[in-house]
């Protein structure tokens, strides 16, 4: 992509799926590649990553240690924050290893915020939040539903 490119919406959606595809294939070097040089994540337990390299070496002992459930999401907004920034909020659930259900426990909000670094789009922020709908059980219920059709449609990402 020329520096001069604009971020575009299906930039920032390609730029998610490769980082939830390098997440399923436990690929931390090809996760971390997707962040800008000092881009940061938030995990779903609160854990803080700053910085590509700091990304890619938490990943790859993760990764190292134990198989992680896979990433099912689906886009719910992709707009301009200003010039070349923009923000992408998913719903996503997770497949343990095995199994063939979310696990509705893990379900999640993302929120990346995408930028362009030497004119490619990068992750500068992504956050992980729980979905838990505390006193609302039925919310849950619907997201993991919804979460279950992403799934079974064989996608990684809908984005539809």
């Amino acid at each position: 992509m020329p520096a001069d490119s604009a971020l575009t919406r299906d930039a920032v959606v390609t730029l998610y799926t490769r980082v939830l595809e390098a997440w399923n294939s436990r690929d931390a070097a090809a996760f971390a590649a997707q962040f800008a040089t000092h881009g940061g994540t938030v995990g779903f337990d609160g854990s803080e990553m700053d910085g590509r390299d700091a990304i890619e070496s938490e990943l790859g002992r993760i990764f190292a240690d134990h198989t992680p459930a896979t990433y099912v999401a689906r886009v719910r907004e992709v707009r301009p924050l200003g010039p070349g920034a923009m923000l992408l909020r998913a719903v996503a659930g997770m497949v343990p290893p095995g199994q063939t259900a979310i696990m509705p426990e893990r379900n999640a909000i993302q929120s990346v915020v995408a930028v362009l670094e030497n004119g490619e789009p990068r992750i500068t922020m992504y956050q992980n939040t729980p979905a838990r709908f505390d006193g609302r059980p039925h919310l849950g219920e619907q997201l993991t539903d919804e979460l279950s059709a992403v799934h079974r449609s064989g996608r990684i990402v809908d984005a539809d």
